[in-house]
């Protein structure tokens, strides 16, 4: 897909305010180079300060990301491309050799885990990349991964953060919420109350007292903070308790 980008395609602006397709196409080679040297070769290069908030990690990822973005404004379409193709290869070899059942070197803190196993390590680093490059195919007019196939798994790992969206939001026992996706297919989930916790499942529990249904090219921009509910209004339905269906809305599925 990048090779068949004109000149002027690479400079077009990405629902990532601050990122145009060239610095996207940046990030996602961040991401290869990173993967490579901090997990398969145990290398860690820059250590950050004290981090004493999860706004604090944030910040600080923040950070690194842009200033690889910048100083990659120096290297050329050409040269990023043969740097996608050695270190893209490289990095799903990598994937394919773990351990899925292993602790992963990272966890995943939006899902509220505080240690995770690589099958969803890795499902959130495959978040990660089809985000990107959603956001880059959107900008140039490309359809490719907004289908059952590639978006359907963004989709259910994205949901994990849904209980830990809810984690303070007190319900009555089995109050219950449905969250559909219309794409390609409709993807429906569930959360429910349980003995005092929220349980995600995709069993239709009979009778729900919220429901949310979202428009697919709208819902993959609200769960990766690029837009907000404001932003995805008139792309949601909404029925039945408004705060539970609000709430939905608020679930953030990156580190952001």
């Amino acid at each position: 897909m990048l090779k068949s980008l004109s000149p002027e395609e690479w400079q077009l602006q990405t629902v990532a305010k601050l990122w145009k397709v060239k610095d996207v196409a940046a990030h996602l080679l961040d991401g290869n180079l990173r993967l490579l040297s901090m997990q398969r070769d145990q290398y860690f290069g820059e250590q950050p300060g004290k981090l004493d908030s999860y706004q604090a990690l944030v910040d600080w990822l923040n950070q690194l990301n842009a200033d690889w973005v910048n100083a990659s404004r120096r290297i050329s379409p050409s040269v990023m491309i043969m740097l996608h193709e050695v270190s893209g290869k490289q990095a799903c070899d990598y994937y394919e050799s773990v351990d899925l059942n292993a602790t992963a070197i990272f966890p995943v803190s939006w899902a509220g885990e505080h240690e995770s196993k690589n099958r969803f390590h890795i499902a959130r680093e495959y978040m990660e990349k089809w985000l990107h490059q959603q956001q880059i195919r959107e900008a140039v007019n490309k359809e490719g991964i907004l289908n059952k196939t590639f978006y359907t798994p963004f989709l259910e790992t994205a949901m994990r953060a849904l209980p830990y969206t809810f984690r303070n939001t007190s319900a009555e026992e089995r109050t219950s919420i449905c969250i559909a996706v219309q794409h390609e297919v409709l993807n429906t989930w569930y959360l429910v109350q349980q003995n005092n916790h929220w349980i995600l499942t995709q069993e239709d529990p009979g009778s729900v007292n919220a429901s949310v249904q979202i428009e697919g090219h709208a819902a993959w921009k609200l769960f990766s903070r690029s837009w907000r509910a404001k932003d995805a209004a008139s792309f949601v339905k909404k029925e039945g308790d408004t705060a539970l269906a609000d709430q939905v809305l608020n679930m953030v599925s990156f580190m952001a």
